[in-house]
């Protein structure tokens, strides 16, 4: 079992920005805790990051008919993408989308999701935990599929 783990733009300055609302983990600190849970779940994890949108899009199109499911982490895309909201509707994949805070805490334009209403399911407002909690779901709802 293949996971993609998706990083929207910005999440590379983890650790750098906004520690107050973001946490002082920087973005390969949570990706070792990532590759850490997945080996302990038999479980293998690919990582990817960009700043660029259409390089998201590019990786998704290409990686995730392969994979068994994707956490993805569209940051600022979250709120104003119909691109990226397409290229997930279009994948035949389970997606879970993750946020560290709560956006729905936060200022108002950032409580609009336009990917949440074409994947799985949303964890927001957990941290970095958020991701783990992604992954636990994932493995698990392969698990139980016949």
């Amino acid at each position: 079992m293949t996971l993609l783990v998706i990083n929207g733009p910005n999440l590379n300055l983890l650790g750098q920005r906004d520690s107050d609302i973001y946490g002082t983990m920087t973005l390969a600190e949570i990706e070792q805790k990532i590759q850490e849970r997945a080996r302990e779940l038999g479980t293998e994890v690919a990582f990817f990051q960009s700043n660029s949108e259409g390089a998201l899009i590019d990786h998704l199109q290409q990686e995730a008919p392969g994979s068994q499911g994707v956490i993805i982490n569209p940051g600022a895309y979250t709120h104003y993408s119909l691109a990226l909201r397409d290229t997930l509707a279009n994948l035949q994949v389970p997606i879970i989308e993750v946020h560290i805070s709560n956006i729905y805490g936060r200022e108002p334009f950032r409580r609009r999701s336009v990917t949440a209403p074409v994947v799985r399911g949303q964890i927001s407002g957990l941290g970095w935990r958020g991701y783990l909690a992604a992954l636990e779901y994932l493995v698990a709802s392969r698990e139980e599929s016949p």
